[in-house]
């Protein structure tokens, strides 16, 4: 694929927008490129290197290769794989799975530490993802010790509804991406109480529950 389509490509990434074209134009000459289809796993640890991965289409989940326990998701327009930057044996301990059709960019780790320090800031648009990862793992912790499991599950649909989701009249309608087995990982529960916590939000119309979508009321907090 041409520079200038992987240029087209990192233009809705956030991370890139203070780079200016020639920096950008000297990535996509170095990028790689691959679509994905539904389901398929990237191994990280199988590649001959390190990489950092790019989603420009499509939605992922990223898991625990030791115990497959989701550890979060990935939407278009942000990265994975960058932990590796931080932790040399993290992309050994992940992996990721395609939860609809996607087409990633990745590249070596090597050269992406030093764009970034080449460029102060790409340098902290990274750190500051990094930092987000680490503000919800410790906010998953808190919610363990302080909320029940009904309180994490209902908690954890509606962000992901908010996160996930688009606009229809007066609803938020987000793709059901995930098994009621993810969402019991994403909230320290079972696959059963997650079950029970779904039906009881249908019956009391908090949401709207099927095989393809969720919803909820735009008006919902």
């Amino acid at each position: 694929m041409s520079a200038l389509t992987k240029y087209w490509f990192l233009e809705g990434f956030d991370l890139f927008q203070k780079l200016g074209k020639p920096t950008m134009m000297h990535m996509c000459s170095i990028l790689e490129m691959e679509n994905l289809d539904k389901g398929q796993v990237i191994k990280m640890n199988n590649r001959d290197n390190r990489s950092i991965f790019f989603l420009k289409q499509g939605s992922v989940k990223i898991i625990d290769s030791s115990n497959d326990i989701v550890k979060y998701i990935v939407r278009k327009g942000n990265i994975f794989g960058e932990l590796s930057l931080y932790d040399k044996k993290r992309d050994a301990e992940e992996c990721a799975i395609a939860l609809e059709d996607c087409i990633i960019c990745y590249i070596e780790s090597d050269m992406m530490e030093n764009l970034m320090e080449e460029h102060e800031t790409l340098k902290n648009a990274v750190l500051k993802i990094y930092g987000i990862r680490i503000k919800r793992l410790e906010r998953r912790l808190r919610d363990l010790l302080y909320k029940d499991s009904t309180t994490r599950i209902t908690e954890f649909i509606t962000s992901y509804i908010k996160e996930f989701g688009k606009e229809q009249e007066s609803q938020l309608v987000a793709k059901n991406l995930l098994s009621h087995k993810d969402i019991a990982n994403l909230t320290n529960t079972s696959r059963q109480t997650v079950s029970n916590t779904v039906s009881n939000l249908r019956k009391i119309g908090h949401i709207e529950y099927s095989t393809q979508y969720i919803s909820i009321p735009k008006t919902v907090n």
